[in-house]
């Protein structure tokens, strides 16, 4: 029967053949950890932002400043979104999870973090009339993604926007975050040149800082995204997540410096 079939197709030798397990082994465990190192970094910006907004909310409610409940809302959404980022990539994402994910993280956070900016810059008035649209806005898009049709979400690698949603949710993705961090790097400009024309004000100094810091940390996040959406590098994703919070976070200490000098 052999001769007749003809001969046997030629396995690998037998050096290459005990490699094999050695290979899949090494793999299956530099897999493993960059999946660790990956929820890591998701939790420890879960946690950087949890405290983030804890202490956002504390303050707001001594002091009752605009700039303070608009940080407290954007910190507690980065919270949630980081979180959901976290259980994704440890235990796998579901539509339900992406969905809240790309809404709290990708479309509103950043929009609600500028205008703890403006509140800063161009005081409450300004902020409360801003705030309502934003409010507006936020409607729309919880509306828009909570509805909007999905393709398979499956496995631990994070889902990019566009090979999950059609245009129209990626659209408010873009102007949330593109006005929302345009805000903030207008808002620091602005800042550092006021500063600079007069450098013996110590609290414009403060302020020049504060939102530098801010600006500086939100590039840190729009950098993640543009890395993980192009490339597709999780690790980078993510590192660049928690830093970002971390420097963000260093900006609002700095600010709350500055209004504690102030009598």
């Amino acid at each position: 029967m052999a001769a007749l079939l003809g001969p046997a197709c030629p396995g690998p030798p037998a050096h290459r053949r005990s490699r094999l397990p050695l290979a899949r082994a090494f793999l299956h465990k530099v897999t493993g950890t960059l999946g660790a190192v990956v929820t890591g970094l998701a939790f420890l910006a879960t946690a950087i932002a949890a405290l983030f907004a804890q202490s956002a909310l504390v303050r707001f409610q001594q002091r009752r400043r605009p700039h303070l409940s608009a940080w407290a809302v954007a910190l507690a959404l980065f919270t949630i979104a980081s979180g959901l980022l976290a259980l994704g990539t440890s235990n796998g994402w579901n539509k339900g999870t992406f969905r809240v994910f790309y809404l709290f993280g990708a479309v509103l956070n950043v929009p609600w973090l500028a205008l703890g900016g403006i509140a800063l810059l161009l005081g409450p008035l300004a902020a409360r009339r801003i705030r309502w649209f934003l409010v507006f806005f936020s409607g729309l898009a919880s509306g828009v993604l909570l509805a909007a049709p999905m393709g398979p979400v499956r496995g631990t690698t994070i889902p990019v926007g566009k090979d999950v949603f059609e245009a129209f949710p990626r659209a408010l993705a873009a102007i949330g975050s593109g006005v929302g961090a345009t805000a903030i790097l207008v808002g620091a400009v602005w800042s550092a040149v006021r500063y600079a024309r007069d450098r013996r004000n110590a609290d414009r100094a403060r302020l020049a800082g504060a939102n530098a810091l801010v600006a500086l940390g939100t590039l840190a996040l729009a950098s993640g995204g543009l890395v993980q959406g192009i490339v597709g590098d999780d690790e980078a994703f993510t590192l660049t997540l928690a830093l970002g919070i971390a420097v963000i976070y260093a900006g609002f200490l700095v600010a709350e410096g500055r209004r504690r000098s102030t009598p």
